[in-house]
């Protein structure tokens, strides 16, 4: 089950990352300025923000099984389409398709995770999910670079698109939702020792029952683990997002690299992302295991993670540009880390027929931290260079962590939280 979930991200990032590699290309052929470039991005985490508040409630009401298929065939259709841009405005309009499908990825995948393993492998099973987008990232410079070389970008665009349809067989095949490995809902609930709740919560069903009544998503927001679980992924998500954007872009303008060097060295730091991946879901189920807090080991791995993404400061400082490539990489195995442990919690907190909407609501506050993020990316480059950007993208995930660990409140199902957290 965790394997579908990773192929499925996998190809989520194949199709995310041919814009990004094709860019300098695409920046050259159609007289586009940075700031032009950051607005086709902007069309992308618009109707990403925008499907990530609707497709986790239609997870939750659909199921995963139809849910994620809709997905990856929305999504694959959508990345095919690109083939047919003839400049900013229609590859705008191909990269809001693009971001309306592949926003419910993960609300999918998070799902997966709730209905399939206990709190102690949640973290773990996470980060193996999302190092498909680690993975996704690795083939797509040598694989995007090789296509558009050979057949040009438009083929590229529609050789990885069709790639989604292979898996949309696998998976309509082999996935079963009706029968889950663990049904029992939050975290600690899935163990024997845990205490009775003892005050009623609407949010909540009966300890032990499959599943509570579906709530809406307004009131969702309103909790105070939402809103400021929210409100750290404005904080976070945004650094993720200006490496799969502009990192090809900055080594072609600042590093001085062909397509070519592009296709042989881009995909480096997506290994050290792909091993963030799992070393996040590790760092937190070892020190769950030493016997700390979920809160601590949650909260505390973040820290840890978001302490390594301040090596982008030094990356875009030194003149080597080996040098620079290492650093990235240290940071985005920080940010991988990060989100791997992020990825658990909604599940430690809340029944698992919640979490797709939990979900989707948080990752519309990343949407948006990446929207504006974008422009000013954009902007700051046509106007100064990278090493402003790189510099902010080294300190904002240090408010995210500090968000965490004022606002969020203890990290634990929400039956033992008497309701203090609504």
């Amino acid at each position: 089950m965790i394997a579908l979930a990773f192929f499925a991200t996998t190809i989520n990032y194949l199709d995310r990352q041919t814009l990004s590699v094709a860019a300098p290309v695409l920046i050259d052929q159609f007289g586009m300025s940075h700031a032009a470039y950051a607005r086709v991005v902007f069309a992308f985490m618009l109707a990403y923000t925008i499907a990530n508040g609707i497709s986790g409630p239609l997870l939750d009401r659909v199921g995963t099984r139809l849910g994620f298929a809709l997905t990856m065939a929305w999504w694959s259709v959508a990345s095919m389409l690109h083939a047919l841009a003839r400049g900013q405005l229609s590859l705008g309009v191909c990269q809001f398709l693009l971001g309306a499908g592949e926003a419910g990825n993960w609300p999918a995948c998070v799902k997966v995770v709730a209905e399939w393993f206990p709190v102690k492998e949640r973290a773990l099973a996470s980060g193996i999910f999302n190092s498909g987008s680690a993975v996704g990232a690795i083939l797509a410079p040598p694989a995007v670079v090789w296509l558009m070389l050979r057949y040009g970008w438009r083929q590229a665009f529609v050789w990885v698109g069709a790639v989604g349809f292979v898996w949309l067989v696998i998976w309509w095949l082999v996935y079963d939702d009706r029968h889950p490995r663990h049904s029992k809902g939050p975290g600690v609930a899935d163990t024997a020792s845990s205490p009775k709740p003892t005050t009623p919560n609407p949010l909540l069903a009966k300890e032990g029952s499959p599943a509570s009544p579906n709530v809406p998503a307004w009131r969702l927001l309103r909790t105070r683990f939402v809103w400021s679980f929210t409100l750290a992924k404005v904080f976070l998500d945004p650094v993720w997002y200006f490496y799969i954007f502009w990192f090809p872009e900055y080594l072609r303008r600042a590093r001085h690299f062909s397509m070519a060097s592009i296709g042989r060295y881009a995909w480096i730091p997506f290994v050290a992302a792909g091993l963030g991946n799992i070393l996040g879901g590790w760092v937190s189920g070892w020190m769950l295991g030493r016997g700390i807090s979920l809160n601590v080991a949650r909260k505390g791995g973040v820290t840890f993670f978001a302490v390594l993404m301040t090596s982008a400061i030094p990356a875009v400082l030194t003149h080597d540009a080996r040098t620079s490539i290492a650093l990235v990489s240290l940071a985005m195995l920080g940010y991988t880390g990060c989100g791997s442990i992020m990825l658990a919690f909604p599940a430690d907190v809340y029944p698992r027929n919640q979490v797709g909407s939990i979900w989707g609501l948080a990752s519309m506050g990343s949407g948006f931290g990446g929207m504006v993020f974008a422009l000013v990316t954009g902007l700051v480059v046509d106007h100064f260079s990278f090493l402003p950007v790189f510099f902010g993208f080294g300190l904002i995930p240090l408010v995210g962590a500090g968000v965490l660990w004022t606002l969020l409140g203890p990290v634990a199902p929400l039956d033992f939280q008497k309701g203090a957290q609504q």
